[in-house]
């Protein structure tokens, strides 16, 4: 078989295993690094099919850009988790000890 017909096997294989794995992790962070690779393996499908342009712009926009926003929020939403159970710690804290001056 000719080797750029295995590079394009190998490519469609590797779209497919990591877009099926995206939707199979229960942890969103990795579902975030998952969707980075696979915007980094479609850029080499592109190049593949000689549209750098396109490419570039896959590379830029749908791995690098989109990727940083989607990293940005899970860091925001995960630090509003942290910091939603120290409220929670610390209301519950003050509604189980006693008021001053009861006994």
């Amino acid at each position: 078989m000719n080797v750029d017909l295995w590079i394009d096997f190998l490519l469609c294989v590797s779209v497919l295993v990591i877009a099926s794995s995206i939707f199979l992790v229960k942890q969103s962070f990795t579902a975030i690094v998952l969707f980075i690779s696979l915007g980094l393996v479609i850029t080499l499908c592109w190049i593949q099919l000689n549209a750098i342009d396109v490419a570039i712009a896959e590379a830029a926009i749908g791995a690098g850009l989109t990727g940083a926003m989607l990293l940005a929020a899970w860091r925001k939403l995960s630090m509003d988790k942290t910091a939603e159970k120290t409220i929670v710690k610390t209301v519950e804290n003050t509604k189980t000890t006693k008021p001053r001056g009861e006994v």
